[in-house]
């Protein structure tokens, strides 16, 4: 087995002296091949033997990244803009342990506009899914109640769609009369004629409300002329609207033609808070939140990274002018040069240090100092509720990753369960994971929990048989294996739990309790009594529960969505010719049988696989059914 590079001062050097001076990406690689870290930089030699210097101030999670590191590799880039972009599609291949990943904090949505579909739909979410789908996201947003009240008004100002379900088949409904919604039910819209709708709305996410009102005040201007009085009052109105939105939120700068944004962070020995007001025209338009580790690296190389995760999201319209930052950035010059490159044109980077300016950083920090005390003071509850829990099951440290097990059924169909994980007591919905239960014997009329959780088990923990201590510098097996598992049920389930545990060898690394939802009575292995001191108030318990609830609750969606699927796939398996594959092919365009029903024969052929005659053919099943 190789030593790391730094017990190997000779293999070291040579490394680093291989290591041309230009431009590009670096990877730092452990003793198991797998990439720990990636970099970039405008002179590669000299970041990289940074991190090897003694003198070098590092992040103690960095620092100890350093150590694990067996093989650095690189690759070269023509300009520095393309060694950020490069770094940041290899970070999300990869996903590095020891990179800065923003933590991503459901408490704060989103809006979404589906811009994959023919006619786009736009609503507020929590949870944004990525991926190469067209769907655009803005925010993540920390005002909820103005979030709302913005999609509120602009559904005033824009004829929208309203249902993702049409209420009637022939005819549209009241919100067409009411000029809230274009017809998209009845195709009274065309696609392209609903996409400019859309393409406005977006405007203001993006921060342009001010070129939005400039185009609707010239088409107003042109309608009066023209004396279609009607037209110019409907655009005056919207202007009206557009106006009222950005009202009581001015900012007062120098220049408020200039869009800026500025960016300052608040931070204690574990969490990071960081806040990005976005200014257009002097008025704050949108203020996001991020949120990330302490340790993962100097406050600096945070503010760096959060940038630079933002603005890979964000369209070249939506990035500003000029940028403002609470401190120095690292890598000042490759970001600017970036965003410059993708904005076309100059785009200026500056920490302020006096005036209007810097009073603009002073209270976006404020505001970190806020939310980071407001994250502190939650800390300290699911902290109090790890330690009552070390004591209630006497754990010789607090359980830092607990699992939660459901199943979920009704009388056996469609069995799926649940595994959710909470990281220091927070739901950690990254790592949430679902299983189709596969025992031939659980089905209709049939269901067996006990089985199904055993399968479950052997199923999650059946990599880890062959896990020892000599591994432990394996970050994926670290962060993978739970401190305590949580069974939903009581003695039964935890009986046939500990069987598999068993044959996996791994009784003693691994606790493993069940909680009854009954009296919230916990049991161990091998006792028939339920634990003293399981008292359902106590704030120990209460992690449980809230464990116990999340996986019960993501085992019925998952349940539900499987359900649906299946009698979904039911309907389309009475179309001869369409088989599996191209049912689910039709699935995916159409969403739901309900969609494909009231679609046309041209845009049933339309999807990949289905040709004029098959999509004929499922017309007329559908509505000679109906008929």
């Amino acid at each position: 087995m190789t030593e790391p590079l730094l017990q190997d001062s000779e293999k070291l050097q040579a490394r680093l002296k291989e290591i041309p001076l230009e431009a590009g990406v670096y990877f730092m690689r452990d003793r198991h091949d797998g990439v720990i870290y990636i970099g970039k930089s405008k002179a590669l030699r000299n970041r990289v033997r940074s991190y090897f210097r003694s003198s070098q101030d590092l992040s103690p999670r960095i620092a100890m990244m350093v150590q694990l590191v067996h093989e650095i590799e690189f690759i070269v880039t023509d300009s520095e803009a393309e060694a950020l972009a490069l770094e940041a599609n290899l970070i999300k291949q990869y996903q590095p342990y020891y990179n800065v990943l923003l933590k991503d904090d459901k408490k704060y949505p989103y809006v979404c506009i589906t811009w994959s579909e023919d006619y786009p739909r736009i609503f507020i979410t929590r949870k944004r899914k990525m991926g190469g789908t067209k769907d655009k996201y803005y925010g993540p947003y920390v005002d909820v109640f103005n979030l709302k009240r913005t999609l509120g008004i602009i559904k005033r100002a824009f004829p929208l769609r309203q249902r993702p379900i049409p209420m009637f088949k022939d005819r549209p409904c009241l919100n067409y009369d009411m000029g809230l919604c274009p017809g998209v039910c009845q195709e009274l819209i065309s696609p392209e004629e609903y996409h400019k709708i859309m393409v406005r709305v977006a405007m203001i996410f993006q921060g342009r409300s001010s070129e939005l009102i400039e185009t609707f005040t010239e088409k107003m201007e042109s309608a009066a002329e023209a004396l279609e009085f009607e037209k110019a009052a409907d655009l005056r109105d919207r202007i009206q609207v557009l106006q009222n939105l950005g009202a009581n939120q001015k900012v007062s700068l120098p220049d408020d033609t200039v869009s800026r944004d500025a960016i300052a962070m608040a931070q204690d020995e574990q969490h990071t808070c960081i806040q990005l007001f976005q200014i257009r025209a002097g008025r704050l338009v949108g203020r996001l939140a991020f949120v990330a580790d302490s340790q993962s690296d100097v406050p600096e190389a945070i503010l760096q990274r959060t940038l630079e995760a933002h603005y890979q999201n964000c369209d070249s319209v939506e990035i500003p002018n000029e940028v403002h930052t609470q401190l120095e950035l690292p890598e000042v010059e490759i970001l600017q040069a970036w965003l410059s490159d993708r904005k076309g044109r100059k785009v200026a980077i500056a920490t302020p240090q006096r005036q209007l300016k810097a009073e603009l950083i002073e209270m976006v920090e404020r505001n970190a100092q806020y939310e980071l005390a407001r994250i502190q003071k939650q800390s300290d509850r699911n902290l109090q509720g790890l330690e009552d829990l070390a004591e209630i099951l006497s754990l010789d440290s607090l359980p830092h990753r607990i699992e939660g097990y459901d199943i979920s059924h009704i009388q056996g169909s469609d069995a799926v369960a649940s595994q959710v994980v909470f990281i220091d007591g927070i739901p950690a919905k990254q790592h949430y994971r679902h299983y189709k239960i596969r025992n031939p014997d659980i089905q209709t009329g049939h269901s067996d929990d006990f089985a199904s959780l055993a399968e479950v088990i052997a199923r999650r923990f059946r990599n880890h048989t062959n896990f020892n201590d000599s591994q432990s510098t394996n970050t994926n097996h670290q962060n993978d294996f739970p401190d305590l598992v949580m069974i939903d049920g009581g003695k039964g389930q935890l009986s046939s739990v500990m069987k598999i545990i068993d044959k996996l060898g791994l009784r003693d690394r691994l606790t493993v309790i069940s909680l009854a939802k009954k009296r919230e009575e916990i049991f161990l292995p091998e006792q028939s009594e339920p634990l003293i001191g399981g008292d359902p108030e106590r704030a120990g318990v209460q992690v449980l529960r809230r464990l116990r609830d999340e996986a019960h609750r993501f085992a019925i969606t998952f349940h539900r969505k499987k359900r649906s699927q299946r009698m979904q796939r039911s309907h389309l398996d009475q179309i001869t010719g369409l088989g599996h594959h191209r049912q689910k092919v039709l699935l995916e365009k159409f969403h739901s049988v309900d969609y494909i029903r009231q679609a046309t024969v041209e845009q049933i052929a339309e999807t990949d696989g289905i040709g004029n005659k098959l999509a004929q053919h499922i017309y007329n099943h559908f509505h000679s059914t109906n008929d």
